[in-house]
């Protein structure tokens, strides 16, 4: 009995361990198939996305409850570490939230308030940058750009 204790808590200590440092790396890595509810919370809904060519796709994503929006940019294919971002804009409020650097398999998550609000969202992967202007709004009309540099 007691050495079973042990061996629970060596293998419970390697994993807070483990876990810690992958929490305290520079890049954000996460395995194959990550969603957008595994990035950005299980309460967010995928409202809307776009392709960032064949490299992936930025979800734009709502939580009806706290009137949350997150967008996160995905990897199809993850791997070695890309320039990547994600960000979102709510221009009637003027609030802001965004994440780039280098990463693995995704970037966010990025979160901000937008409950009847029009937002702007977007992000890249590699050289391939797309933005979505006046999304989720009844009265205007959404404008989608991609563009390779």
């Amino acid at each position: 009995m007691r050495i079973a204790r042990n061996v629970a808590a060596v293998g419970a200590f390697t994993a807070l361990a483990v876990g810690g440092t992958v929490a305290l790396s520079a890049t954000a890595s996460a395995a194959p198939n990550v969603t957008p509810q595994g990035v950005c919370g299980k309460a967010y809904k995928t409202v809307n996305s776009v392709a960032v060519g064949s490299l992936g796709t930025v979800y734009l994503t709502y939580n009806s409850s706290s009137g949350m929006n997150c967008v996160a940019t995905i990897r199809a294919n993850p791997g070695t570490a890309k320039y990547m971002s994600a960000y979102i804009y709510v221009p009637a409020t003027d609030e802001w939230a965004g994440d780039d650097g280098k990463f693995t398999s995704y970037a966010g998550p990025s979160y901000v308030y937008g409950k009847g609000y029009c937002v702007s969202w977007g992000g890249h992967i590699d050289n391939v940058y797309v933005s979505v202007e006046n999304s989720n709004c009844a009265a205007l009309k959404e404008r989608r750009v991609t563009e390779v540099r």
